[in-house]
C-alpha cells in the first residue's frame, strides 16, 4: 500500500482518464431521450480532462438540454474544459469539490443525466473535510463509514441522490462493486434507490495504466412502486471494441435482491440464480457457520521472520519454541495435514514451523540463542512493522491456536479444505477452523468436495488480482455443504480416499466430482443428477470468468 509521500499527484486525485471510445458508448446511449426532450439536465461531478464533456458536444443535441453542469478539483483540467465550451452558455463549468458541493446541489432542480468516472481516491488519501464529508454523506443515506471506502462510493450514492423521478446514471466504477465486503451497503443503497440497473463488464483491463477491472453502472432511478420490482442485467464484454456491436435490448434482466448479497451471481441466468436461492433455504445443507468457527489464520506481522524452516530452528536452538505449520498450498499435499507430509516439507526446507516465543518467561530468562535471534530481529527492522511494534513484546505472537482444519485464502480453482492431523498452526495464508462439538470432522471434509458447493465458493468469494480466487473468513462461513452427518463413516472414508488421491496426484477434478456428486448429492442427499450438473456449470462459469482477468 502506498503512503501518501510516495503517491503520485494522479493516485491522491484518483483520476484515471476514460478512454474516447468509452465516453463517446455512454454518452450516446442517451441521444434518443435528449431528443425526446426526457432528459434536460445533465450533470458530470468530477470532469477530469473533460471527455465527457467533448462527447456530449459531440452526440447530444444541446439545444434540447436546459442546462450542463461539469465540475472539476483541479484548476487547471476545470480551465481546459472551461476554454472548450466557452460560447455555449448552456454549459455551467464549476472548479470545486464535488463532495464539498453536495448539500448546496441538493438545494437546486435535480438532474435527469449524471454521467461520468468519479474519482478513485483511499481513505487515507482524502482530507480531514473530504473524510467527515464523506461520511457524512453515506451515513444520511443509512450506510456504514469506514476507512476501507473509496471516494467513488460516496459521489455514485450522492449523485443517485441527485437524480430526478425516471432520472438516469452512467459511471465507471470498480468491479469491487460487485464483490468486497465493504461495498456491500452500496449494493443494498443502489438496489432500493434504482428500479433498473445494467452492468456491463469487461474480459480485458480498459485502462492502460492501472491493473483495475472497471464495470460501467447504468441505473434508472424511479417512484417507490418501481423500486419493489427492480431489475438488474450484466452483459460481459471482451473489450472495448465490442461495444460497437452491442445492443442494449439484447440484455436480459432479472429480479434483483433487496439485499448487501454479492452481485457476481448476476453473471449466471435468472434461472440458475433461482437454483442457488433454492440451495440456500434446502434444509438438507448447511453452511460453514452452522458447523463451525471459521478464523483467520494467525496474524504474526512478520510472515518471513516467524515462519522459519529447519536450518533457522538448529542454528538458533528454537525446537521448544516452535510449532508445525502449514504455511502456503504446496504445503497441503492432499486433504488431510499429516506428521509425513509435515516431515516432507521441512526435508525440503520450507518454512514448516512457526516460532512461539513464551509470554510467561521475561527476556532476560530466555535462552541466549533465542535472544539473538530476537536481537537479529530487530537489527533488520522486523519489530518495526504496525502489528509487531504495536505489541507488549514485539516477538510474541498472538492469539495462537490449533484448530481443526484450514482452508486456504487464496487460489486458482477452488479453496483446499484441509483437515489438521498433526497440530499445525497457520498463517494468515490460510484461515483456521474449529468444529463445532458433535461434528463428524471426516463428514465435514467430504461434504466440501462437490459441484455445489464449489459453486458456492465462487459465488461467496471475489476475483483477486491475476484471476484468483480470494474468500474471507465470513464468506467462508456462507458457504453451503451438504448435511451428510448421518451417512455410513465406512462409505465416507472410501470417498474421501478417492478425493485425498485426487488432489494428492493433481488427477482430472471432474473425475472426482462425478463420483463424489454422486454418492453424495444424488444417493445420499436425493437430489437430482440434472442439479449436480447445473451447479457445475455455474462454478465452472464464475471460475472462467474470474480467470479471465489473468490474460
Amino acid at each position: 500500500m502506498l503512503v501518501k509521500a510516495d503517491a503520485t499527484a494522479q493516485k491522491l486525485r484518483g483520476g484515471y482518464y476514460t478512454p474516447e471510445k468509452l465516453a463517446n458508448f455512454i454518452v450516446k446511449l442517451f441521444s434518443d431521450e435528449v431528443n425526446n426532450n426526457r432528459i434536460k439536465t445533465v450533470l458530470e461531478p468530477s470532469v477530469g480532462d473533460g471527455v465527457f464533456i467533448k462527447s456530449i458536444m459531440e452526440n447530444l443535441d444541446s439545444n434540447k438540454i436546459d442546462k450542463i453542469t461539469a465540475i472539476e478539483i483541479i484548476k487547471d483540467e476545470a480551465e481546459k474544459v472551461a476554454n472548450l465550451v466557452k460560447d455555449n452558455y448552456k454549459y455551467e463549468i464549476i472548479n470545486d469539490d464535488f463532495i464539498q458541493l453536495y448539500s448546496s446541489l441538493l438545494d437546486q432542480k435535480p438532474y435527469d443525466l449524471i454521467l461520468g468516472n468519479p474519482p478513485y481516491i483511499r481513505y487515507q488519501y482524502l482530507t480531514d473535510v473530504q473524510r467527515q464529508l464523506q461520511s457524512d454523506i453515506l451515513v444520511s443515506h443509512s450506510m456504514k463509514s469506514n476507512k476501507l471506502i473509496n471516494a467513488w462510493v460516496c459521489f455514485l450514492v450522492a449523485c443517485v441522490q441527485l437524480l430526478s423521478e425516471g432520472g438516469k446514471i452512467a459511471f465507471i466504477v470498480p468491479a469491487e462493486l460487485l464483490q468486497v465486503a465493504y461495498a456491500e451497503d452500496l449494493r443494498l443503497f443502489l438496489s432500493n434507490n434504482l428500479s433498473k440497473i445494467t452492468i456491463l463488464a469487461f474480459e480485458e483491463l480498459i485502462f492502460d495504466d492501472i491493473e483495475q477491472e472497471v464495470v460501467v453502472l447504468i441505473g434508472e432511478k424511479s417512484a417507490n412502486e418501481a423500486i419493489k420490482n427492480s431489475v438488474v442485467g450484466v452483459k460481459e464484454l471482451k473489450n472495448l471494441d465490442c461495444l460497437t456491436e452491442l445492443s442494449m435490448d439484447d440484455i436480459e434482466y432479472q429480479p434483483i435482491e433487496h439485499s448487501k448479497e454479492k452481485w457476481t451471481k448476476y453473471f449466471i441466468s435468472d434461472k440458475d440464480v433461482e437454483l442457488v436461492k433454492s440451495i440456500r433455504n434446502n434444509s438438507k445443507f448447511v453452511t460453514f457457520d452452522d458447523i463451525s468457527i471459521v478464523n483467520v489464520g494467525i496474524t504474526t506481522g512478520n510472515n518471513k521472520y516467524f515462519s522459519i524452516n529447519e536450518n533457522i530452528v538448529e542454528e538458533y536452538e528454537l525446537n521448544n519454541v516452535v510449532m508445525p505449520l502449514i504455511g502456503r498450498s504446496s504445503h497441503a499435499h492432499g486433504i488431510y495435514f499429516t506428521y509425513e507430509d509435515w516431515q516432507v516439507n521441512v526435508k525440503e526446507k520450507k518454512n514448516a514451523f512457526l516460532i512461539k516465543f513464551p509470554e510467561n518467561i521475561p527476556f532476560g530468562e530466555y535462552p541466549k540463542k533465542h535472544r539473538d535471534y530476537i536481537k537479529k530481529g530487530e537489527d533488520e527492522e522486523a519489530n518495526v512493522g504496525y502489528k509487531c511494534r504495536i505489541r507488549d513484546r514485539w516477538y510474541i505472537v498472538p492469539s495462537v491456536w490449533i484448530p481443526d482444519a484450514f482452508i486456504l485464502r487464496r487460489n486458482n480453482t477452488f479453496p483446499k479444505f484441509v483437515i489438521n492431523n498433526v497440530n499445525a498452526v497457520s498463517t494468515d495464508t490460510m484461515h483456521r477452523i474449529k468444529f463445532n462439538e458433535g461434528v463428524d470432522k471426516d463428514k465435514a471434509l467430504l461434504s466440501y468436495y462437490n459441484s455445489i458447493t464449489f459453486a458456492f465458493t465462487e459465488i461467496n468469494g471475489r476475483s483477486y488480482g491475476g484471476g484468483v480466487l480470494e474468500i474471507l473468513p465470513g464468506e467462508v462461513g456462507k458457504v453451503v455443504l451438504p448435511n451428510i452427518q448421518d451417512m455410513d463413516i465406512d462409505k465416507v472414508k472410501y470417498l474421501l480416499g478417492i478425493v485425498d488421491n485426487t488432489i494428492r496426484n493433481n488427477l482430472p477434478i471432474d473425475d472426482m466430482l462425478d463420483i463424489i456428486d454422486k454418492e453424495v448429492l444424488v444417493n445420499h442427499l436425493g437430489l437430482d443428477e440434472k442439479l449436480s450438473l447445473k451447479f457445475r456449470g455455474i462454478w465452472k462459469t464464475l471460475m472462467r470468468r474470474r480467470h479471465s482477468r489473468s490474460k
